[in-house]
């Protein structure tokens, strides 16, 4: 079975501006782990800081007593010992060993040669023996040493690959493979030492980690490395729910990652991380399976026509349609009936118009704005009006006072006026009423104005704005229903110059 090794809480955490504290680490782990079930975590770096420590202890000392501690991993580094020791004070028993994988890096940064690096290795992975720490060996840089200095990636596995080393690792620490090459690279490796396991190890520059994690496991590597979310260095590495999707469904291969608790692990390190999550990001993101056009969701309706193998519940989530503009009666019906509410032909048509129209104002409108539109439409839609606001507009300027240029309709004939306000319904107000006082119309004293924005509702979608009024001793309420506030009470208004017509 392939090994899945999770390394959010070491690599993850050197993505710029996050940091965990001990408590999030604790609680991150715990998820990996039991919650998910990944095979192996990387939880810190060798020698951080006291912090650093006493966070790692902590975590050692709960997988001790809960059965995981081999399942834990340090990044350690050359340094004599140093790592080891601290590694072996905090009570854990494997080091991912940093070693150099391209002759640049051990040339250029190390100023040695590469037999004096091998020795310094071989010096490192002994005294891990005597010590009692597993060594799993990581080969930075290696994507850049097997393309441009194989011999010396040959030379040092060639003289390492008897020790004992439990997997070599294999990452591309830039970020610069493709699909193509990490197939040849990894290739290479698989096939010169058939006996030794590999992990590959992708960043995300380009794009392509999860791809590049595909074509490795295809080629023959036993073990990917992988965080939460993509978290990373500069674009991050391979995500993990990205890669399990593929693994399982593109390979065909069985991992021990339990898929239905991705997404609620994924919102967990989300909030830990205080990186919000791509709204389209494949399998966590906010709105992977929402199926917007109305097509889709007809369908769907016909033996699901447009559901691929990514299915929703598979993840922990539920597939959801989108309300907007390109809604069609299908979508709408789908919400509708998971509202439990009931609705003729005529009255569907109704509701599908107003959303279009809704929709072009603002990019959605969510499932618990729909009693609130199904509402609004068919109580604005039971008899013909007297009033209609034909038009308005305001004018808006610093240090001056907004004004409003007002049009409406009584009994078919239009009226116009202009009035200056303190705020753009006050002057929509102020020139309906001029319009009125040369009507001799009877105008309602304004008691109340409050505005609601749907439960579960987002700010960008629609707002209902109620309106409290009083006329000749009665009180009654009127609703307006729009993307934008004064519009909405401007069609609050409309439909109580209705009711007075007929008081």
């Amino acid at each position: 079975m392939l090994e899945i090794m999770d390394t959010t809480l070491r690599d993850g955490e050197q993505t710029s501006g996050v940091s965990f504290s001990s408590q999030e680490k604790m609680s991150i782990a715990h998820l990996l782990l039991v919650d998910l079930g990944v095979n192996r975590i990387e939880i810190a770096s060798a020698r951080v800081s006291e912090g650093e420590f006493n966070t790692v202890k902590k975590i050692a000392d709960w997988a001790k007593g809960a059965g995981y501690i081999d399942q834990i991993e340090i990044l350690g580094f050359v340094d004599k010992g140093a790592s080891l020791k601290w590694i072996k004070d905090v009570g854990c028993k494997t080091i991912n060993l940093l070693t150099k994988g391209s002759y640049k890096h051990v040339t250029e940064q190390l100023r040695k040669t590469p037999q004096e690096h091998l020795d310094d290795v071989k010096r490192e992975i002994n005294l891990a023996a005597e010590m009692g720490i597993e060594v799993n060996l990581y080969l930075e840089d290696w994507s850049n040493g097997i393309l441009n200095s194989m011999d010396y990636v040959y030379f040092m596995v060639d003289n390492l690959k008897d020790m004992p080393i439990k997997r070599f690792m294999l990452p591309d620490t830039l970020g610069i493979l493709n699909p193509h090459t990490t197939m040849r690279a990894c290739r290479r490796m698989v096939r010169r030492y058939p006996n030794l396991h590999f992990d590959f190890h992708a960043h995300n520059d380009y794009d392509l980690a999860v791809a590049n994690v595909m074509v490795a496991i295809e080629v023959g590597v036993k073990g990917v490395h992988v965080t939460m979310n993509g978290l990373g260095e500069r674009a991050g590495n391979a995500s993990l729910s990205s890669v399990i999707a593929v693994v399982h469904d593109q390979l065909n291969m069985q991992t021990s990652i339990r898929e239905d608790k991705l997404n609620r692990v994924s919102r967990v390190v989300e909030t830990y991380s205080g990186l919000n999550i791509a709204a389209n990001q494949p399998i966590v993101g906010e709105n992977v399976f929402t199926q917007c056009a109305g097509i889709h969701a007809d369908g769907d309706n016909k033996n699901n026509l447009y559901y691929n193998e990514l299915y929703p519940e598979r993840f922990g989530r539920k597939r959801e349609y989108a309300l907007g503009k390109l809604s069609g009666k299908s979508n709408i019906r789908k919400n509708i009936e998971a509202l439990g509410i009931e609705l003729d032909d005529n009255e569907m048509t109704l509701v599908t118009n107003r959303v279009i129209e809704l929709g072009d104002k603002k990019e959605i409108i969510t499932q618990d704005d729909l009693p609130y539109i199904i509402s609004d439409v068919l109580k604005g839609s039971e008899k013909e009006k007297r009033v209609k606001i034909v038009s308005f507009a305001f004018v808006l300027s610093r240090g001056v006072r907004p004004s409003a240029s007002v049009r409406i309709e009584v009994d078919g004939k239009e009226y116009e006026e202009i009035a200056a306000g303190d705020g753009q319904y006050h002057a929509f107000s102020k020139a309906l009423w001029k319009i009125y006082t040369k009507l001799d119309k009877p105008k309602p004293d304004l008691t109340n104005y409050s505005v609601i924005i749907p439960p579960g509702g987002r700010t960008d979608a629609l707002v209902q704005t109620v309106i409290t009024w009083r006329f000749n001793g009665k009180t009654f309420k009127t609703r307006g229903l729009d993307a934008d506030q004064t519009e909405a009470a401007v069609k609050a208004t409309e439909k109580m110059l209705n009711i007075l017509e007929d008081m």
